[in-house]
């Protein structure tokens, strides 16, 4: 079994991640938790966009999610918004300044510059190992997927038609929609 290498692998590239994020981060002003956020609400669905989806994802404390959405709103680069039919409902999205900042530091600079080092095939197959990897950890362990929509059991695309179409929560998915991860995903 090579449980021991591949974790020293990981380790290794998460703490070169961290590092990273850190410095690209920190000259904007934010915090590794709060480029998390941000990135989190670039890649989530409507379905998705809430404080509590964001504490589930990153395996934050709801005290920790809601410091830093208040700080990336004074930031100016989240909003949040009623839902328009649950008021009881927060939805959170990235505003055209979040949007910008997100695009420029994800990827970071360290890793588009390793990955266009490499063959478009190595590309490839490290691509298919490390989704094959976090497909297996979140299996064994029972952790939610947080997949996109298009590889979620409950999406259909009727025959003949245009759209998509999410029967857990009965509402039409775009061609966008499904492209993007979801709380509610399961294989």
């Amino acid at each position: 079994m090579k449980a021991n290498e591949i974790y020293d692998y990981v380790e290794r590239l998460s703490e070169l991640f961290r590092i990273d994020t850190r410095q690209a981060g920190a000259v904007h002003g934010l915090q590794p938790v709060q480029l998390e956020v941000l990135h989190y609400l670039s890649i989530c669905n409507r379905f998705s966009d809430t404080p509590m989806a964001v504490t589930e994802y990153l395996g934050q404390t709801k005290g920790t999610v809601s410091q830093t959405i208040k700080v990336l709103e004074g930031k100016g680069l989240l909003s949040k918004v009623v839902d328009k039919e649950d008021k009881r409902i927060t939805r959170l999205a990235l505003t055209a300044k979040g949007k910008r900042l997100i695009k420029q530091l994800v990827p970071t600079p360290m890793v588009v510059n390793a990955c266009e080092s490499l063959p478009e095939k190595t590309q490839e197959q490290i691509a298919t190992s490390l989704s094959q990897l976090l497909s297996a950890l979140l299996e064994s362990n029972v952790l939610k997927t947080f997949g996109a929509c298009h590889s979620c059991r409950y999406n259909s695309q009727a025959e003949g038609e245009e759209g998509y179409y999410c029967n857990l929560v009965q509402q039409p998915l775009s061609i966008d929609d499904v492209q993007m991860i979801c709380r509610e995903h399961e294989t």
